[in-house]
C-alpha cells in the first residue's frame, strides 16, 4: 500500500511501514521498521523547519521532490534517489523476483531492506545499495587506525573502541552525503558492487542523504540538521601540555613554571587520570593536591588553564559507591559480581542514561573542580571494547552482556555541556575518545586514542583526522609523538617526535601527550600514587636540537592564533571542518581527489606532513590551476594544479600560503 500523508511518502508491505520525507534542504529522510509502530527517536537529527518539498503519485510509484534531491518509491517499494540533473545518487540493490518487468530481476532472493530478527526482539538489519560507479570515492565515517583517506573498498566496523569512533556520515565524490541514524554496533561495507549497512540489533532503519554540487555545501547541509561546535574559547587556539600523568601538585606546578621561565607560548596543562583517591571520588587526593585552589591560582596568573580528566568508574571502595548503588546510579551486571573494570580497583561504571545519575556526578564535579577554577575536562571512557545501543533499556553494553554507562556519543558529554551551560559556560570543550553523530554541538574535542609511537601510527592519524572532520567532527587531536612508548633519549624517536610536532602545529588543537619510556619511580603509597607515571614529555626533554624545532613551531602556532580562531568561527557556524582534504576547497581539480597525504589547514595554508623516518625530499601536488602557492619557508611562489619536488630537512615541514 502506498499513500501520501502530511508530506511524507509512506509505504506498507507484509509487516514493512516505510516512510520517506524532506529534512532540511536539498536532503531526505528514509526511516523503515517491521514493529508495530515508527520509533520516535531521531538520534542525531535535529527536527528541521518545515520546507517546501513536493510529493505525488505517479503511474510506478511516488516520488517527493525537495530542492535539488529526489526519490522515487515503487509501487512494491523499490527506491532509486537522484540529484537535480536526474542523475541516480542511490539505487536499492533488489535481487528478487517481485517485480519480474525490473530490470534487476532475480532468483537469487536479495533484499535491499533487510530486517533479519533477533531472538529475544529486535532485528538484525541490512540495507543494501548499488555501487553505482566502482571508482566512486566515499570519505568521513569517523576515525579508524588504517591509512586510507579514500574508503571506497574498505569495510568498516561501526561501533566505538579506544582510538576507533565511528560516526556513519559519508561523503561521497558523486555529490551525496548519507547519514547512517542507527546507534547500533554494526558493519559498513563500500565495495565495488555493493554498498551496505548493517545494524546487529536494532527496531528501526533510518538514514538521511542530501544532494549537493560541491563537499561545502553537503557539509554545511549535514551540520544544519545535526549540530556545529560552540565556538572555541581562546585557550584551545594554543599549545596543550599534557604527559601520561603528573603525579603530584608541586610537579605539575614545576612543568608550568618552567614553560613561563623559557617564555614558551602555552594555553593548557593537563591533570590526567588517578589524581583521585579513588576512582568514583570526583575530587583530588589532598595527599598529592594539597592546594587545588591555590594551584589553580597560580596557573591562571601565569596564563594557563586547567584540564583534569574525568573517569566514569566508581571503585567498591570508594565513598560514593553504597550511596550511588542504593540510588540506583550504576549501571548492572546480568550475572556475578557487579564489576566491570579490575584496573587499579574493582570498578563499575556510573548510568550516564539515567538523567539523576548525571545531575548526581555533575554535583561533585562542580563542588570539587568547577567552582575551582577548572572549566575543560578530559572524559575517558576508561576503554570500553565496544559500544552498542539497545533499544528496550536504553543502555550501552561492554563485550557481551555487561552494561555500561558512559554514553558515547551523547549523554556523557551531554552532562557536562549541560551542567556547565547553566553556569553561564557557552564554550565547551570535553576531550573524547570517541563520539558519535551529532556530538559536536556539545562540544566534543575528541582525539585518536591510545595510538603506537611509529611513523606508520602517524600516517594513519592523518587519514583519521580528515575523515573525523568530513563526518561533522571539526574539532580533533591526536598526540604528538603517539602514545604507547618512545624513549626520548632515542635519537629514532626524536626524529619522529619532531615530525609529529611540527604535523601537530597544524591540528585543530596542537596537544602534546603519550607515555614515554622508561616509567618514573612511583611517589607514593596511597591512592592514585600506584598508578606510576611515564618519562618526561616536555619541549625540552629530547635534546637542544628538538627543543628548538619545538620552540620555533610553538611560535608559528601562536601567530597563527588569529587565523585559527577564523577557522573555528566558520566551524561553528557552519561545520565546515578545520582540517580539510584538497578537494574540499578545490573540488574541480580532479588531482586533488587523489591526494591522501596532504591537506589544508583552512583555506589558505596547505600541509604536508613528512610521514617517513630520514625523508630528504617530499613530493607535494600543488591544487587549483588558477592558485599561487607561496613556499612559507623559501618565498618561492609556484602556480597551482601541478607536483613539486621539495627538499626536507629535519627542521621544516614543508607549508605553502595560497596567494
Amino acid at each position: 500500500m502506498l499513500r501520501i500523508e502530511n508530506q511524507k511518502i509512506r509505504f506498507h508491505y507484509d509487516a514493512e511501514e516505510l516512510w520517506i520525507e524532506a529534512w532540511g534542504a536539498n536532503a531526505l529522510r528514509i526511516r523503515g521498521t517491521k514493529t508495530n509502530r515508527m520509533p520516535e527517536e531521531n538520534w542525531a537529527l535535529s527536527v528541521p523547519a518545515a520546507g517546501g518539498a513536493k510529493v505525488r503519485k505517479t503511474t510506478e510509484g511516488a516520488e517527493i521532490v525537495n530542492g535539488k534531491i529526489r526519490a522515487v518509491i515503487s509501487h512494491l517499494g523499490k527506491i532509486v534517489v537522484y540529484n537535480q540533473k536526474n542523475e541516480i545518487l542511490l539505487e536499492e540493490y533488489w535481487r528478487n523476483r517481485r517485480d519480474v518487468l525490473d530490470a534487476k530481476c532475480s532468483a537469487i532472493e536479495v533484499e535491499a531492506r533487510e530486517f533479519r530478527p533477533n531472538i529475544g526482539g529486535d532485528y538484525h538489519l541490512t540495507m543494501r545499495f548499488e555501487s553505482q560507479d566502482p571508482n566512486e570515492k566515499i570519505y568521513g565515517m569517523g576515525q579508524y587506525q588504517q591509512p586510507y583517506l579514500n574508503l571506497k573498498g574498505t569495510d568498516l566496523e561501526l561501533a566505538h573502541r579506544n582510538s576507533q569512533s565511528s560516526v556513519p556520515f559519508l561523503l561521497s565524490s558523486r555529490g551525496y552525503g548519507l547519514l547512517w541514524n542507527n546507534p547500533s554496533v554494526g558493519r559498513a561495507v563500500f565495495g565495488r558492487n555493493i554498498m551496505s549497512f548493517e545494524a546487529y540489533a536494532t527496531k528501526a532503519l533510518d538514514y538521511w542523504v542530501t544532494a549537493g554540487d560541491t563537499p561545502a555545501e553537503i557539509e554545511e547541509a549535514y551540520a544544519s540538521v545535526t549540530g556545529t561546535v560552540p565556538m572555541m574559547p581562546e585557550y584551545g587556539l594554543g599549545f596543550w601540555q599534557c604527559k601520561l600523568r603528573y603525579q603530584t601538585q608541586e610537579e605539575l606546578l614545576g612543568v608550568a613554571r618552567e614553560y613561563k621561565r623559557r617564555k614558551l607560548p602555552i594555553d593548557l596543562i593537563v591533570i590526567d587520570f588517578f589524581h583521585w583517591p579513588r576512582q568514583g571520588e570526583w575530587k583530588f587526593d589532598p595527599v598529592y593536591w594539597p592546594d587545588p585552589e591555590g594551584m589553580i591560582r597560580e596557573l591562571k596568573e601565569m596564563g594557563i588553564e586547567l584540564m583534569v580528566s574525568i573517569w566514569p568508574t566508581v571503585d567498591r571502595e570508594s565513598e560514593n559507591y553504597e550511596e550511588m548503588l542504593e540510588k540506583g546510579y550504576l549501571i548492572r551486571t546480568e550475572r556475578g559480581l557487579r564489576a566491570g573494570m579490575n584496573f587499579q580497583g574493582a570498578t563499575i561504571h556510573y548510568d550516564a542514561t539515567n538523567p539523576k545519575a548525571r545531575e548526581y556526578l555533575w554535583s561533585k564535579i562542580k563542588k570539587n573542580y568547577y567552582e575551582k577554577g577548572i572549566r575543560v575536562f578530559w572524559l575517558d571512557e576508561a576503554e570500553p571494547e565496544y559500544t552498542a545501543y539497545d533499544f528496550d533499556n536504553y543502555r550501552y553494553y561492554l563485550g557481551t552482556d555487561l552494561e555500561i554507562g558512559n554514553i558515547y556519543p551523547v549523554e556523557y558529554a551531554r552532562n557536562f555541556y549541560e551542567g556547565m551551560e547553566k553556569e553561564g559556560q557557552k564554550n565547551i570543550v570535553n576531550l573524547l575518545r570517541c563520539a558519535w553523530a551529532g556530538s559536536q554541538k556539545y562540544g566534543a574535542l575528541v582525539w585518536s586514542g591510545d595510538i603506537a609511537s611509529s611513523f606508520e601510527s602517524m600516517r594513519n592519524q592523518l587519514a583519521a583526522g580528515l575523515n573525523m572532520g568530513l563526518a561533522g567532527i571539526p574539532w580533533w587531536t591526536t598526540d604528538i609523538g603517539g602514545f604507547h612508548g618512545g624513549n626520548p633519549d632515542d635519537p629514532a624517536f626524536r626524529e619522529l617526535f619532531v615530525r609529529w610536532f611540527q604535523w601537530g602545529t597544524f591540528c585543530p588543537v596542537m596537544r602534546l601527550h603519550g607515555n614515554r619510556e622508561p616509567m618514573q619511580p612511583q611517589v607514593g603509597t596511597t591512592g592514585g600514587a600506584t598508578c606510576r607515571s611515564g618519562a618526561a614529555n616536555e619541549v625540552w626533554s629530547y635534546g637542544e636540537e628538538v627543543y628548538e624545532i619545538c620552540r620555533k613551531y610553538m611560535e608559528i602556532r601562536e601567530q597563527m592564533r588569529d587565523y585559527t580562531r577564523a577557522l573555528m568561527k566558520e566551524a561553528h557556524e557552519k561545520g565546515t571542518p578545520v582540517m580539510r582534504t584538497l578537494f574540499y576547497e578545490f573540488p574541480e581539480d580532479k588531482q586533488a581527489w587523489e591526494i591522501e597525504d596532504e591537506y589544508l589547514y583552512g583555506p589558505a595554508l596547505l600541509v604536508a606532513p613528512v610521514l617517513e623516518a630520514k625523508a630528504d625530499r617530499r613530493k607535494i601536488y600543488l591544487p587549483g590551476e588558477t592558485a599561487v602557492w607561496e613556499d612559507c619557508e623559501t618565498g618561492e611562489t609556484h602556480k597551482g594544479g601541478a607536483w613539486i619536488q621539495k627538499a626536507v630537512c629535519l627542521e621544516t615541514m614543508p607549508v605553502f600560503r595560497r596567494r
